[in-house]
């Protein structure tokens, strides 16, 4: 099984994560969150963090393939395994997908749990509802390497902005990689446009860090920026007559 931990410390393990994880003979878990680490521990005394396949200068790639090959080494010994995962298992996180289709692929039964991720803190936290003008989600490297095009009257968010051209461990982001973002986005809105920065809390007494910056200023921002970047659309189209008239609308 593969769980998540929510984003606030505890707060958010579902019952469902919950009963996995008491009834796991093993879990392995990746959390940066000291705290976590101790309260898994202290549910399952059988988890081990897979935090040590982090290794200077080694590409994700094959960080990830570790991780992978750990958790299935224990399900082929005919363990019932948990694997954990911070926020929502399923979202930006490469090995909890990939253990899953490996382990199917095997003829082992696997399933994966949905969690609390960023993103459902965010809609809570800066009171956005995708169902207004739309959502648009993308990782910033991706979106950029390939040229996708957002709409700018649907809300954007892109994740990951900390790491754009970012390929192993402990590489700084490329240099220009803000810049070349900050180019690519004033192509669809205007330098005013007002953009956050944001960054989910992780404790229940503490607040999420929110950021707001206008996109002309994007690209001389210092420092290391957080990870997600949340775009408020721009006025919405207007309605097409024609569209309206065959939904029955007026």
């Amino acid at each position: 099984m593969v769980v998540g931990t929510g984003i606030q410390l505890i707060g958010q393990v579902t019952p469902a994560a919950q009963f996995e994880l008491e009834g796991a003979d093993e879990v392995l878990f990746l959390t940066s969150d000291v705290a976590e680490a101790v309260w898994l521990r202290q549910v399952n005394p059988n988890a081990r963090s897979l935090g040590r396949h982090y290794e200077r200068g080694k590409h994700r790639r094959e960080i990830y393939d570790a991780m992978v090959e750990e958790i299935l080494a224990s399900v082929r010994r005919g363990k019932r395994v948990c694997a954990v995962f911070y926020g929502h298992p399923g979202v930006y996180v490469t090995p909890s997908h990939e253990v899953v289709r490996r382990a199917r692929a095997e003829g082992f039964a696997a399933r994966m749990l949905p969690g609390v991720s960023a993103e459902d803190c965010l809609f809570a936290d800066l009171g956005v509802n995708p169902g207004t003008s739309g959502w648009q989600s993308y990782e910033a490297t991706s979106l950029l390497l390939r040229r996708q095009r957002p709409d700018p009257t649907a809300a954007l968010l892109l994740w990951q902005v900390d790491a754009v051209g970012k390929v192993t461990y402990d590489d700084e982001p490329v240099s220009e990689g803000l810049r070349v973002l900050a180019d690519y986005l004033l192509e669809l809105y205007p330098p005013e446009h007002r953009a956050v920065f944001y960054t989910a809390a992780l404790h229940p007494i503490a607040e999420p860090l929110i950021e707001p910056i206008a996109l002309g200023e994007l690209a001389a921002r210092e420092g290391r920026p957080p990870g997600t970047l949340y775009v408020p659309p721009l006025p919405a189209r207007r309605v097409d007559e024609k569209m309206a008239q065959k939904l029955g609308l007026r």
